[in-house]
């Protein structure tokens, strides 16, 4: 296996702790310890005299029925707890596929989903979303991509980097194809939890369909990337046991204290998710005057769910427009290229309470910027 670099963490590792403003986060906002330990009156008491040995593999029961409760047809043994979703990601893919199979990726997509699977043998192809409307997919195309080889569909609902939401009819056809061409239907669904209109939301895969697996975790809907805690959700008992088998050669079980607030924050899953849903609307409204004010620059659609976005530059490279707006405003966004993007299209994310702060300073940079540079 030789992985090829993974390009957006390596653009954040470049300037994550370095630029002042950051405009493309994927989280959430998150909160302070204490105000976790507050949602439930003897959670302090019980943090202070957890014991700090060796966690149950599959997750602690307790954090696992507690996730288990956002599905409607998974119970807690459906249910395997990784270090976050990273790890679920590239354990799924080493069960799931080998050499010479085939996998099928939504794409512009986070790159773990299609770079785990290539590097394995794999191939790869990319099921892309139409930028002209709003980067909608077509179940029309994805008949044209399936072999008798293809052993794995990646979707991620919303999705990241575009904010992409489908209707239920199409989940629900999407199952049927799985069911008649006989792939798994891996479903990304971190930002689950964070539609605008709750009636928006969408059914988890592994509620509808017991070949598929969804997949979860704490940082996007939760705003809580620190407790490094993620999940599969399945029905899929040859995939769930397979994992857990292969997870024995990575982390083996997850830290006793992540777990532990990991399920304090599930038994207040609807309160922490509307107050991050709060945060996310107030932001979009900033946004929708932002890019009105800047309609020349940008296109921009506003998406149903999830915290983040993929506007469009109008005007100019986009991979020298995002590294001049850090040198010159210290604001961070990240350019569509990182996801070999060819639309001039650059990640925005609002789900963090500065956002309206840092507008102000990216409308200050455009007006600041000479004509000839726009």
């Amino acid at each position: 296996m030789k992985l090829e670099p993974f390009r957006l963490e390596r653009y954040f590792a470049t300037h994550e702790f370095s630029a002042s403003y950051l405009l493309c986060t994927s989280d959430c906002e998150s909160m302070e310890l204490r105000e976790l330990l507050s949602l439930k009156p003897d959670a302090q008491e019980r943090f202070l005299s957890l014991w700090l040995g060796y966690t149950e593999s599959s997750g602690d029961p307790v954090l696992r029925q507690a996730v288990a409760a956002l599905y409607e047809n998974i119970i807690a043994d459906h249910v395997l707890v990784h270090a976050g979703a990273e790890e679920a990601i590239f354990n799924f893919m080493n069960v799931a596929l080998g050499s010479g199979d085939h996998v099928i990726v939504q794409g512009p997509c986070y790159q773990s989903l299609a770079e785990v699977g290539r590097s394995i043998g794999a191939e790869v192809s990319q099921w892309r979303g139409n930028p002209a409307h709003h980067w909608e997919l077509d179940l029309g195309v994805l008949r044209t991509l399936l072999t008798p080889r293809t052993k794995v569909v990646v979707v991620n609902f919303p999705h990241n980097p575009t904010g992409f939401l489908p209707g239920p009819e199409f989940i629900h056809e999407l199952s049927k194809f799985s069911e008649k061409h006989g792939f798994i239907i891996f479903s990304d669904e971190v930002y689950r939890g964070l539609e605008m209109d709750p009636s928006d939301r969408l059914p988890a895969f592994a509620d509808i369909n017991d070949r598929a697996v969804s997949l979860g975790v704490m940082s996007k809907t939760f705003g809580l990337a620190g407790l490094r805690i993620g999940w599969v959700a399945t029905r899929n008992t040859r995939i769930f046991n397979e994992m857990s088998a292969f997870k024995d050669y990575t982390t083996i079980c997850n830290s006793a204290p992540s777990e532990f607030l990991a399920t304090i924050a599930l038994q207040n899953a609807e309160t922490i998710a509307e107050r991050n849903i709060r945060i996310i609307q107030k932001n979009l409204d900033h946004l929708d005057r932002f890019f009105t004010d800047h309609a020349d620059l940008f296109q921009w659609y506003r998406p149903k769910a999830g915290s983040v976005a993929f506007p469009i530059l109008l005007k100019g490279p986009v991979q020298e427009f995002c590294t001049d707006l850090v040198e010159k405003a210290g604001i961070l966004l990240l350019p569509g290229t990182l996801y070999n993007e060819g639309s001039n299209a650059f990640r925005v994310g609002f789900g963090r309470k500065n956002v309206p702060e840092v507008l102000e300073k990216f409308d200050a940079y455009l007006k600041k910027r000479p004509l000839k540079d726009l």
